[in-house]
């Protein structure tokens, strides 16, 4: 399982999970609790329930660069154009705007 925090202005608002090809976003409780929360994005209201997809939400897929900073970024990894959580989790920690996608460490799978 891949997982990236995503923070919105600096504050922790949620978390991105790819598992199995299922893509989920959660908002985590304290940012729903903030007076000032704010949605990462139109398309992902607050919300306690996880966003759940079998492809990487179209928002998060817009973060990744396009483009001659794609190229560069592909050609000095072995990273395939169709991985796009690779690509989100590689290019998107510091996002032009106010989110940012900070890379969780893989947890071991247990034999």
């Amino acid at each position: 399982m891949r997982q990236a925090e995503i923070y919105r202005k600096d504050i922790l608002a949620g978390v991105l999970a790819e598992d199995g090809g299922e893509y989920r976003f959660r908002y985590e409780e304290e940012y729903l609790a903030r007076k000032d929360a704010h949605p990462v994005s139109l398309t992902l209201p607050l919300q306690t329930e996880a966003f759940v997809s079998p492809v990487l939400f179209p928002f998060f897929d817009g973060l990744i660069p396009e483009g001659w900073l794609l190229d560069v970024a592909i050609r000095n990894t072995d990273i395939s154009i169709l991985d796009r959580m690779s690509l989100l989790l590689l290019c998107c920690k510091e996002c032009i705007g106010a989110i940012s996608v900070v890379p969780l460490p893989q947890k071991r799978e247990e034999a």
